[in-house]
């Protein structure tokens, strides 16, 4: 698979595996939008090469406005990850409540402060024993906004300490700062 993206502004692409005479250009193209150590950027877009079939259990996802920031909300956390910080993986997907933090709490030195917390990035959890956990990464924050469900957020990571750590909320990549990013991919893309 062929990851084709930008660091910053500079065009990149990456090979995943090499591609052999029965699988060659059979895989998705993935688009992603990366940085460098420790910033702010944790999103990729697939580009699948035949169509997915829509039914109850697939179905197209809502993106939020651009800039859109969530001071509050009814959102849930999606994934196949742990349930705690030592169990095994899920073998079903599992969903947690998981309210929003306002980026002012999320930020204070006491939670997860003002360096490591970038605008683009969502925080959610941490005052419960609910959260995201290992093996959740790039599980989508759904929220219920305006009679519908809409991705808020793209897990990205959680508190070295573990899962459910208090005052270190699940931190997701804010999707609507790069709601600009996905549109201009979809306009480029096939």
């Amino acid at each position: 698979m062929a990851l084709q993206g930008e660091t910053g502004f500079d065009p990149v692409t990456v090979t995943l595996e090499e591609a052999n005479a029965d699988t060659a250009g059979a895989g998705p193209i993935v688009w992603l939008l990366v940085s460098m150590i420790l910033t702010s950027n944790d999103i990729a877009l697939v580009r699948l090469y035949t169509y997915a079939t829509l039914n109850s259990y697939v179905k197209l996802a809502t993106l939020p406005s651009a800039n859109r920031v969530l001071s509050s909300g009814t959102c849930y956390v999606t994934g196949w990850g742990r349930t705690s910080s030592k169990s095994a993986l899920s073998n079903v997907l599992r969903y947690s409540y998981l309210p929003i933090v306002s980026r002012s709490t999320c930020t204070q030195a006491s939670w997860w402060g003002c360096s490591l917390i970038k605008s683009s990035m969502i925080c959610a959890g941490g005052t419960t024993s609910r959260s995201a956990c290992y093996g959740d990464s790039g599980g989508p924050l759904n929220c219920y906004i305006g009679r519908r469900w809409v991705v808020h957020g793209v897990t990205s990571f959680i508190s070295s300490r573990g899962c459910n750590t208090v005052r270190k909320p699940s931190v997701f990549t804010r999707v609507s700062a790069f709601t600009s990013w996905i549109n201009r991919v979809e306009l480029t893309c096939c």
